[in-house]
């Protein structure tokens, strides 16, 4: 994976968004949108159960399945491929686009009319998902920590 400097990504997002690929959970990333109502609406009652879960001592190696340990995995990786991002960054967005449940999905959006919703805790397409992927995490954008890394890529 090759590091693009801020320039280069400002206007990739610039394109991205020009040609239809921008997604509100990716863009929301890098801005802090709230997400529609029928958005919020999507993300089950139980989510914020799982985001909550007690944070790991152990820090990303190691780092327990729920929403603390896929944010401090995902830091790891972006910190070694040189990607920005802070964890309180990363948790507020996840809070706003999917209330921390790795499987939500916007059934509701152009996208989603468009065949292509938006899924995962950070409400990622898979176009998007694809083009912006980390090599070293899993090629599914409904896997937590590959979900966090693509995006905040992309971002």
């Amino acid at each position: 994976m090759t590091t693009i400097t801020a320039a280069s990504r400002l206007a990739r997002l610039r394109n991205l968004a020009v040609t239809g690929l921008v997604t509100t959970g990716a863009a929301a990333a890098a801005l802090t949108l709230t997400p529609a109502a029928a958005h919020a609406a999507e993300a089950p009652k139980a989510a914020p159960a799982i985001a909550s879960k007690a944070a790991d001592p152990a820090g990303a190696k190691g780092a327990a399945n729920n929403l603390d340990g896929w944010i401090k995995q995902s830091l790891t990786i972006m910190k070694a491929k040189g990607i920005p991002g802070t964890y309180e960054g990363l948790h507020r967005n996840i809070m706003r686009e999917s209330s921390g449940n790795p499987n939500a999905q916007n059934n509701y959006d152009v996208n989603a009319k468009n065949g292509i919703p938006s899924k995962g805790l950070l409400q990622v397409i898979d176009p998007t998902f694809k083009a912006f992927h980390v090599a070293g995490t899993a090629n599914s954008s409904t896997d937590p920590v590959a979900n966090i890394t693509a995006a905040a890529n992309y971002a």
